[in-house]
């Protein structure tokens, strides 16, 4: 799969080219500032150690709940309180999703990466406020999108004036309940000339399957991790949490922190042997 042109967040955080891949992690949701600065803490240690380049993610709202009596998150502004401290803490650049337009200017003030969330992958306002903020935009494509579709959504960013565009593929609704992951939908992404982050965390989710709440299976997510790396992508995108258990949202797909240094370790060995594959093969990155 061809390299897509890089992309840089911080000084040494970049996407594309031909680099390791840029992990994307942190708790599905903000659910107080003790937590969230532990996990921040434990990724930056592992990542360190590993030489991984992370990007730390939280949401300081879950607005797609199953359910109206789901848990929801902090305020923005405390939110955004927390995600700063953890840049300030750990030197590492931020990212959290938003729901509507007027969230774009006040997050974008803050975070390295504005996060569209996958239902809202076509919202036209809400794509052109997060272009305008000039911060990196992530693309969540929806579950409902074909993998080609996700082009015009990169247009609408790009139009606005912000090439700054990376694209998330985080699975594809299959019947009920059931999402799948095509790998060859991954190549086709490419086509747009953008690096490629893959959620290997949301692909796991059951949507809706536990009623008023969605199912999930982790396990699952470090065998899609290294399928996506294999076919070559930039980024990958894993929530993560001390206590899944305990989780106030996605309590089934966050990895445990603990498994996190194991898996990205091996992860890293199916990146490195794609890398190669591609650097040295050019009919491995035919367009």
């Amino acid at each position: 799969m061809k390299f897509a042109p890089e992309i840089c967040v911080a000084d040494d955080v970049v996407f594309g080219g031909n680099r390791p891949f840029v992990l994307i992690a942190g708790p599905c949701m903000i659910e107080s500032e003790k937590t969230t600065l532990e996990t921040a803490e434990a990724l930056w240690r592992i990542c360190d150690d590993l030489n991984i380049k992370l990007v730390f993610k939280a949401s300081f709202d879950k607005a797609n709940r199953s359910s109206l009596h789901g848990a929801r998150g902090v305020e923005m502004k405390e939110g955004l309180r927390i995600l700063g401290k953890v840049r300030e803490e750990w030197g590492v650049p931020v990212t959290t999703d938003v729901h509507e337009s007027w969230q774009c200017e006040p997050a974008g003030e803050l975070v390295d990466i504005i996060q569209i969330p996958a239902f809202l992958a076509r919202q036209t306002d809400l794509l052109l406020a997060a272009a305008r903020t000039g911060r990196v935009v992530n693309i969540k494509k929806a579950q409902f999108m074909a993998p080609s579709d996700i082009q015009n959504a990169v247009e609408k960013v790009v139009g606005a004036g912000n090439d700054r565009v990376l694209v998330c593929e985080r699975g594809t609704m299959f019947g009920y309940h059931r999402l799948v992951v095509d790998m060859a939908g991954l190549v086709e992404m490419r086509q747009v000339g953008k690096p490629i982050v893959f959620d290997a965390t949301h692909s796991t989710q059951r949507p809706g399957a536990l009623g008023t709440s969605s199912g999930g299976d982790w396990t699952l997510a470090p065998i899609l991790m290294r399928a996506a790396l294999a076919v070559g992508v930039d980024a990958i995108f894993a929530e993560t949490h001390p206590c899944p258990e305990n989780a106030l949202s996605d309590a089934q797909s966050q990895i445990p922190l603990s498994k996190m240094e194991n898996i990205l370790k091996i992860a890293q060995e199916f990146d490195v042997v794609a890398k190669k594959i591609c650097d040295s093969q050019e009919e491995f990155c035919a367009d």
